[in-house]
Order: structure tokens, then C-alpha cells, then sequence
């Protein structure tokens, strides 16, 4: 099953919660399906019962609303608190970052920041450029997670429990100014700098742990191109990790790690520009695209 949030194309419309069809052509209103009403997809994770997702199985199957007549977007636009990332987390994109690897039988520590978003950009929508700011503007594809219930101090073991679903994730970036200081959070943290989407697939569609593809286009030129299961430090254990004496709440989006090929890590690197098409995909999820304005 997948989550959108989206408006219909008539005026005086205001953005609602629906459920993809299976043959993704159209959307169901969650609102009609449900009974109840909810504006923001933390609404509906928090309310969303296990014996209701037999009846949003059957009702996906139907049509909806024609994805014609609605502008999808994204899927949480004013997230609860800051995104969690987990930073170099591929061997390859450390490989091309000069980030040190660690030695054979040490404990590794996986790198956690965060990021601010005042606002999510959906997919379709062009990401606000502040190359007057810094002209080494980067993409980063991420799978997304999105947390279902509240938790603390959860085990690996436990971690699916807590998870709602995933999407798809372009973590933008500032290099410029990311280098600037010693931590990420203001070159990784632009206004118009973060996009999730199309949409929220719930967690029952994939086996777990998750292994995904996950891949991004430049202008139609693969430029990453991985799966999760390569990740240095697992989905379950950055659950665990991040919930250590640290509650985690529905909602929270937790930016797992991109892999490389990321435009840092060529040489010379190769960095957006006004008008670049930047696609970000995980075949099981959807394509959230972005050109750079």
C-alpha cells in the first residue's frame, strides 16, 4: 500500500491524504475510506489500526480519483523535529569522501546528524537553488524511513515494530558550506534543500531487513546506483542506536545513507546547475524527481 498526500487540480482545493491504486492511476481520499478525518500523514500513522489494512487492501484495488486531476505532494511536508541522517554509509561512498574506513575488528560508529527542514519538497517540485550561497550544490539518494509508534531503548529485534513505512529521499546538499564546519547540519540544511516522496509505502509490501535498489540520474545519466543491503550499519541497528536513551516519535524520518556516485566524489566533481533534472529512484516505492531552479 502507498500513501500520498495531494490536492485536486480545482480551485479552493486543499491538500488531503489519499491511498494509491494498485495499478497507480488513481488515488482514494483516506478521509472516505476511514471515516475520519486527517490533514497530515502523522495523523494517519498515528490512527491507522492493523485490522483497517485488510479494507485499504480491497479498496486499492478499485479506482480512484485519476492521478490526472491532482498534483501529488510530499508525503510529510513539515516533518515533527529534524530529519535523522546517517552519514557515509556505504563503503563506496566513503571510499569517495577520503572518509576512513574502520580497521578490521574495530567497533564501527555509524555517523548521525541532523537536518532541518522547514519545508519537504515533493516530487515535480524544483528545488530553490541558493548557488549565490554555494555553487556545490550535491544530490543524495536515501531510502527513507518513516517511524509508526513512539519508542525508546528498542532492540535490533524489535525495530520493524516501530517502523511505518519508507520512501524516497534526495538529501541536497551545501558542500561549500558543509566543509565550512566541522558538523553537517547547516550545509545540509537550505531552505527547499529536502525532498521525500511520491509516497509513503507501508511496511507490510517489503520483507525485512529491507533490501532495495536504490539509484540516481543526472539528466538521464546514472550517476549512483546500490542496495541497502550494502549498508555499513543496518536499518535495524540504526534504529536501535538512534532510540538509545533517545525517544523516537511517529513520524520521525530517518535518512538512512546514499551510496556513491554522488557529484563530490568525482573528479573534477561534478556539481547541479540551474535547469539539471535530478531523479532519485527505489523501484519498489516510486521516482521523486527535482530540477534545480
Amino acid at each position: 500500500m502507498k500513501f500520498l498526500r495531494y490536492v485536486e487540480k480545482v480551485p479552493g482545493a486543499q491538500p488531503v491524504l489519499g491511498l494509491l491504486s494498485q495499478n497507480e492511476t488513481s488515488v482514494h481520499p483516506l478521509s472516505s475510506l476511514l471515516c475520519r478525518e486527517m490533514r497530515t500523514m502523522q495523523q494517519l500513522i498515528v490512527s491507522l489500526k492493523e485490522e483497517e489494512l485488510p479494507l485499504l487492501a480491497k479498496a486499492s484495488q478499485g479506482d480512484g480519483i485519476p492521478l490526472s486531476q491532482v498534483n501529488v505532494l510530499a508525503p510529510i511536508d513539515r516533518p515533527l523535529h529534524d530529519i535523522l541522517c546517517v552519514g557515509v554509509n556505504y563503503r563506496d561512498h566513503r571510499e569517495e569522501t577520503k572518509t576512513d574506513l574502520p580497521t578490521e575488528g574495530a567497533v564501527h560508529h555509524a555517523v548521525y546528524f541532523g537536518k532541518r527542514a522547514h519545508f519537504i519538497l515533493g516530487d515535480g517540485e524544483p528545488i530553490p537553488a541558493r548557488l549565490d550561497l554555494d555553487s556545490q550544490l550535491d544530490y543524495e539518494v536515501e531510502l527513507a524511513v518513516i517511524i509508526g509508534k513512539e519508542g525508546r531503548d528498542i532492540s535490533p529485534e524489535q525495530a520493524e515494530d516501530y517502523i511505518f513505512g519508507y520512501s524516497v529521499f534526495n538529501d541536497l546538499s551545501s558542500r561549500t558550506i558543509q566543509k565550512q564546519h566541522s558538523q553537517w547540519l547547516r550545509g545540509k540544511s537550505l531552505d527547499g534543500y529536502t525532498a521525500m516522496g511520491p509516497c509513503i509505502l507501508h511496511k507490510s509490501a517489503l520483507p525485512f531487513p529491507v533490501e532495495v535498489d536504490v539509484c540516481s540520474l543526472v539528466n538521464g545519466e546514472v550517476r549512483q546506483s546500490s542496495n541497502t543491503r550494502f549498508l555499513l550499519t543496518s536499518l535495524p541497528q540504526i534504529i536501535a542506536d538512534l532510540s538509545q536513551g533517545m525517544t523516537l516519535e511517529p513520524g520521525d524520518i530517518i535518512a538512512t545513507g546514499t551510496p556513491g556516485g554522488v557529484g563530490l566524489g568525482f573528479d573534477p566533481p561534478r556539481f547541479l546547475k540551474k535547469g539539471d533534472k535530478v531523479e532519485c529512484r527505489i523501484p519498489p516505492i516510486g521516482s521523486l524527481c527535482s530540477t534545480v531552479e
